[in-house]
């Protein structure tokens, strides 16, 4: 019902400033755990440590480069050696394999909201249903005219691209010239090579210092959206549980942090969350326009989504008549995008405007729960049920034949 998921992210929207760490987060997160609680499901509130100033450690790689690029003419080798820790320490960071800068920083307590399945069989295979509760923060790189920019570029441009991926490249860009300088090389193009670089990770340390200052958004499409969604898909397979798979949600603090959350939360489960069996999808920012479902994703390097999930999107699209639920590809991360680092089958579905790269109102206070559409809500949950429905009838297909194979071998 429309008005359910309206009602989910007004209130989820009421615990203001719920920022990754802050207690307003948790407030958020225990009031979802009581929803699924009420719904029947056993579910686990568990704490976790996260790191939120993403801003803070971005910009400490920024800078880092930036400084070794511009002393690379009179010190080579401490100049290389400044870049590539920067691009190491990024790569590694925005890929959510380790953290290095991030490590100096202060701590705070976050935590995951983990509902188990009601329904279906206890071990197997099961579905993951993700969204992450707290806000991100405004910052004036989120305003209208920067989006406007960032929309031409991208219609102009044949690739993936978004602010992430130009600051991290530009550090690993700096790699080559700096090095011919270590060789002996020494002319004046490879300070002309170098200055492109450099002046856009000066332009970028100046954009995430004003992030990090910024206040936190009201957060309603980024991300109440997702977790409306993800309770309103829940139910309704709870309703009428899989036969073949069960369903789980988790619903993670720190999302806006790179999806620390998340990251905790797939390292804390390895063991329960087998490779081979389990299948991830996140709902993020699905509050205006249609239904859109990732091909690929990743802030430094394009990391895909699973093919067979992939293929099973395009087949409920094809299903439901609808020529607005479309694939895309994005330079951003997800809980899918990590997910997929460590080796889980995944798939991000989020809702956009037709012509929009990022949906209105992205990181500002704009993203209120008056501005979020419930249709576009109710129009993810339903693509999502029917996503899981249809990958549960592929795997009870697959063990019945599975199992007529085994009977025909026996006979």
């Amino acid at each position: 019902m429309e008005s359910d998921v309206r009602t989910e992210v007004e209130e989820l929207c009421s615990f203001a400033g719920r920022l990754a760490g802050t207690d307003a987060e948790r407030r958020a997160s225990n009031q979802v755990a009581g929803r699924l609680r009420d719904g029947g499901r056993r579910v686990d509130v568990e704490s976790t440590y996260v790191q939120p100033q993403w801003a803070v450690v971005h910009l400490l790689h920024c800078a880092i480069a930036a400084i070794g690029s511009m002393i690379a003419g009179i010190a080579p080798v401490v100049g290389f050696t400044l870049v590539l820790f920067a691009a190491t320490s990024a790569y590694l960071d925005l890929s959510a394999r380790h953290y290095v800068l991030r490590r100096l920083l202060f701590r705070r307590a976050s935590q995951n909201v983990y509902a188990r399945a009601t329904g279906g069989p206890e071990g197997g295979p099961r579905v993951l249903l993700v969204a992450n509760v707290d806000s991100p923060r405004t910052g004036a790189v989120y305003n209208a005219g920067a989006q406007r920019l960032l929309a031409a570029a991208l219609r102009r441009f044949p690739i993936v691209a978004s602010p992430t991926r130009l600051w991290f490249w530009s550090i690993a860009l700096l790699l080559p010239p700096i090095g011919a300088r270590m060789a002996g090389l020494d002319a004046d193009w490879l300070a002309a090579l170098q200055l492109p670089q450099t002046l856009i990770l000066i332009v970028a340390c100046f954009g995430l210092g004003e992030i990090a200052l910024s206040p936190a958004s009201p957060g309603a499409n980024v991300n109440a959206s997702g977790v409306a969604a993800v309770l309103a898909a829940a139910g309704r397979l709870d309703a009428d549980p899989p036969h073949a798979l069960a369903v789980d949600v988790a619903l993670c603090g720190a999302g806006e942090t790179t999806m620390q959350g998340m990251r905790a939360f797939v390292r804390a489960h390895r063991k329960r969350l087998r490779e081979e069996e389990t299948v991830v999808i996140a709902l993020e920012a699905v509050g205006r326009g249609d239904p859109r479902f990732a091909v690929s994703m990743g802030p430094a390097v394009t990391v895909p989504m699973d093919r067979e999930l992939v293929s099973l999107s395009e087949a409920v699209a094809l299903a439901s008549e609808d020529d607005a639920v479309l694939p895309f590809r994005t330079g951003a991360t997800s809980a899918a995008y990590v997910a997929a680092a460590y080796k889980l089958r995944a798939m991000a579905i989020t809702c956009r405007e037709e012509g929009s790269p990022l949906p209105d109102g992205h990181h500002t206070r704009r993203d209120v729960p008056a501005a979020v559409d419930p249709a576009a809500i109710e129009r993810a949950a339903t693509f999502t049920e029917q996503l899981v429905r249809l990958l549960d009838r592929d795997l009870s297909r697959s063990a019945t034949g599975a199992a007529s194979a085994g009977a025909t071998a026996a006979a």
